[in-house]
This record gives structure tokens, C-alpha cells and sequence, in this order.
């Protein structure tokens, strides 16, 4: 499935440190050798959390909060001597991962940050959100599906830093008491008054100078319009998202109570 693209036949077995040449068992049966170095993304060149495992095929991967755990049957990478454990990100199931292999500057997610994710339906991403956050970070998750949030939840179960919230986005009143300042809120809500509930959560609960990144399927151009002002960043999603796009932009709040976009 191309660079960084998670195929069949994987690998796993252990390596010796975070970023060292680790040795494991490919799906051939073979010694061979791993290369776990973080991703880093241009111009910024730090890493957040997200890495790059080099083998027979690159894969985009995060460290395991949980070890011995899967979340949606993704290949696991461990390490038993030092207890790390590192899951295979698929970006043909992943927005936020696509846009990171399509080349985004930065998502803004990093350890230890708080984030508000709006539309996390069954927990597949919100779970790699996890594991980039770390134990330092929360991730509020919001999903309105009773179905989906079922899916969520028991995701929230074994993850201490993730927050399942079973509400109507539109509506941030109802859990405004169960969720703090965040620093990044992340929508994949796919409803068209998206841009408006990203505004009324980011109204309610993004700090003054923090970030919101929005996956859409539309032109770009008329969520732009909608947020009054152009973005830093527009990102096509390519692959199996052809027609979405990433929005990327910093919001800060007025003296009058009001929601500005940079």
C-alpha cells in the first residue's frame, strides 16, 4: 500500500530502546532489523509523539498507552525486555493520519496536551490521540451515536486519559460542567453547520491562543467563509479520503466574549 502504509504482512518482536536499531521477526520468518525514529514534521522538525517504523515496510505507529492491548485489530510492534509497545496507525482508517503522511505542518497534539474531540465515533483515532497525549494529557471525547458511543466507552475503559462524552456536539451547554479548557479540539463531525459547532465548543472551551483542526467533505473555501477569515492551512486528504480536506488554524477570544480566527 505504498511508504508508510500498513500491509499485510507486518512485523513484530521486541527492540532495544526508543529510537535504536531494534532486531524482530518478520512475516517471513527471517531475522531482520527495525528502525523506530519519531516523525517529524516540516519546517518545525520536533517530534509529538508520533513515529515512523522502518522495516521490510515503513509504517506510521504510536506508543501504546495500553500494552497488550488492540483497539481495532492494528498490528502491534513490542518490546518485552523494556515494556514498550508501539500500534500500526493506518492511515486508510485515519483522517488525522492520512493528513499527517499528506504532509501537515502540525497537528498540535502533543504529550501531555489536553484535546476536545468532536465526533469520535468508535474510538479508532481517539485511541492513537491517546497515546500521543500520554498519561500528562486528556482526550474529551464527544460522539452523539448511543451505538458508536458504546464502542467508545469500553476504548475509555482500559485508557485513563480518555474522557467518553455521549452528547450532541451542538449543544456544548449540556456537558460544559464535565470538560475543561483544552489546548487543541479536533472535529470530524461531517455535518453542514460543521463550522458552527466547532465555533460554539471553541467559544466554550478552547484557551485563548489555541489551536482547532477540522477534517471536512466540501470546499474548503465555504467552511473558510464561515470561520470569517482564512486559515494558516488547507490540507486535501488524498487516498481513501479523496474530497475531504484538513483545516488548520489558531482561534482567540475577544474581549467581547466572541471567537476570532487567525
Amino acid at each position: 500500500r505504498g511508504k508508510y502504509g500498513v500491509g499485510n504482512g507486518g512485523t513484530m518482536g521486541g527492540f532495544g530502546g526508543l529510537h535504536g536499531v531494534v532486531r524482530g521477526v518478520n512475516a517471513g520468518g527471517s531475522m531482520g532489523q527495525l528502525w523506530v525514529p519519531p516523525h517529524r514534521f516540516p519546517p518545525y522538525f520536533s517530534p509529538i509523539g508520533v513515529f515512523i517504523c522502518r522495516g521490510k515496510e515503513d509504517a506510521l505507529v504510536t506508543r501504546n498507552m495500553v500494552p497488550g492491548e488492540s483497539v481495532y485489530g492494528e498490528k502491534r510492534i513490542a518490546d518485552g525486555e523494556n515494556k514498550v509497545e508501539y500500534r500500526a496507525w493506518n492511515p486508510f482508517r485515519s483522517k488525522l493520519a492520512a493528513a499527517i503522511l499528506g504532509g501537515i505542518d502540525q497537528i498540535h497534539i502533543k504529550p501531555g496536551a489536553k484535546v476536545l474531540y468532536l465526533g469520535a465515533a468508535s474510538g479508532t483515532t481517539v485511541s492513537h490521540v491517546s497515546d500521543i497525549v500520554g498519561p500528562e494529557g486528556l482526550v474529551y471525547a464527544v460522539e452523539f451515536s448511543h451505538r458508536s458511543g458504546r464502542d467508545l466507552i469500553n476504548v475509555a475503559k482500559k485508557r485513563t486519559n480518555v474522557i467518553p462524552v455521549i452528547e450532541d456536539a451542538r449543544h456544548p451547554h449540556k456537558y460544559r460542567m464535565l470538560i475543561g479548557m483544552v489546548d487543541v479540539i479536533f472535529a470530524d463531525v461531517a455535518q453542514p453547520d460543521q463550522s458552527r459547532i466547532v465555533a460554539l465548543n471553541a467559544h466554550n472551551f478552547l484557551r485563548n491562543g489555541g489551536h482547532f483542526v477540522i477534517s471536512i467533505k466540501a470546499a474548503p473555501q465555504a467552511e473558510v467563509m464561515a470561520l470569517r477569515a482564512p486559515p494558516p492551512q488547507i490540507l486535501p486528504i488524498l487516498g481513501p479520503f479523496c474530497c475531504h480536506f484538513l483545516i488548520k488554524t489558531e482561534g482567540k477570544k475577544s474581549k467581547r466574549g466572541g471567537l476570532l480566527i487567525n
